[in-house]
């Protein structure tokens, strides 16, 4: 199966997981092709970086490989403001793909301060990667955090949904604005104005995917608590039902865990991020019971992304849920946002 939304640390984050654990992890519970977002600390905003990643990345492989698992990593790569390192990440991403996948850009500040805060700045983006021919994935956090209420008693409540909705526009319409040519990918989408908002987009013509998590797919705020907290947040049983329902009928392409560990402490001090491939094996079980075809799971679990990335990986079928494959995912961490 494929995952392309993981953040699997290392580096100066090793105490949280390495990205020798994160894929053995992911592996052992059905998983077999990475992509790795570029969020880590360093992050993945240089040509030196990215290769010292990609090895990381290969090391892994290999090691696992020794184990007897078929297992494919690929990273993305951070964008910035600057239309020079725009443009070295064009190259990188010529020089290495399909290893380097796509692009990573975030709307708001989340884990890695690495936000491009403002929809004239995220233009300013977009028009770099058209002039420069860049005709890849360009996958996006959204949330405008000029919309953000810091004054909320809640985590939901400070990053409320109409942020993410209204970021999802702007990189609509920044995307026809700059005649960008390539795909536009919403990450972990999770209200029922941002499906919307894919709807007409696509109606309209534009190239947009978009994927779900496990929280979001089955999760509302009530489940909200210190540890339990991601970004964007859980948000209202209305709109669960409605990323629920998207998978159902198409608008949703794919489900990515956005699996991002953190120690018990660091969730404790107010961390954002969940391990992610439990709530992936969750999500099948759930979907299957409530009676999804197996064509559709492989869409949504396999065929979807790659095809998106117009990436070739050999990889297993949707594999029936087990019990000591959901006891391997949560016995890997700390805690569980399952229990």
């Amino acid at each position: 199966m494929t995952d392309a939304h993981v953040h699997l640390r290392d580096w100066n984050q090793s105490n949280k997981e390495t990205v020798l654990h994160g894929m053995r992890t992911g592996a052992e519970a059905g998983f077999d092709v990475f992509f790795d977002m570029p969020n880590c600390n360093p992050p993945v905003t240089d040509r030196q970086t990215a290769i010292k990643r990609l090895e990381l990345g290969h090391n892994a492989e290999t090691e696992l490989g020794k184990l007897g698992f078929d297992v494919h990593y690929h990273l993305y790569l951070g964008l910035t403001c600057d239309e020079n390192q725009i443009a070295e990440m064009v190259g990188v991403y010529n020089e290495f793909f399909p290893r380097i996948c796509g692009m990573k850009m975030f709307a708001s500040q989340s884990t890695g301060n690495m936000g491009i805060i403002g929809k004239e700045n995220q233009l300013k983006v977009y028009r770099a990667l058209a002039d420069n021919g860049y005709k890849g994935v360009v996958a996006v956090h959204c949330e405008k955090e000029e919309l953000f209420d810091q004054s909320a008693s809640s985590h939901s409540s400070r990053r409320p949904p109409e942020s993410e909705t209204a970021s999802v526009l702007d990189q609509i319409d920044n995307v026809r604005a700059s005649l960008f040519k390539g795909t536009l990918h919403i990450a972990h989408i999770s209200t029922k104005g941002s499906l919307d908002a894919v709807r007409k987009a696509r109606s309209e013509g534009l190239r947009v995917t978009c994927g779900a998590t496990p929280h979001h797919i089955l999760l509302n705020r009530d489940s909200e608590t210190d540890l339990v907290k991601m970004n964007p947040p859980l948000r209202s049983e209305e709109d669960r039902l409605a990323v629920w329902n998207a998978l159902f009928d198409g608008t949703i392409d794919w489900v990515e865990s956005d699996h991002a560990p953190h120690t018990l402490d660091d969730k404790k001090a107010g961390a954002s991020g969940l391990p992610g491939f439990e709530g992936m094996l969750l999500t099948i079980k759930s979907l299957r019971e409530a009676g999804m075809s197996e064509s559709r799971l492989s869409q949504l679990f396999y065929t979807n992304a790659l095809k998106a990335f117009g990436i070739t990986e050999s990889s297993s079928p949707v594999p029936e849920i087990t019990d000591r494959m959901l006891e391997q995912a949560r016995s890997s961490y700390p805690f569980s946002a399952w229990a």
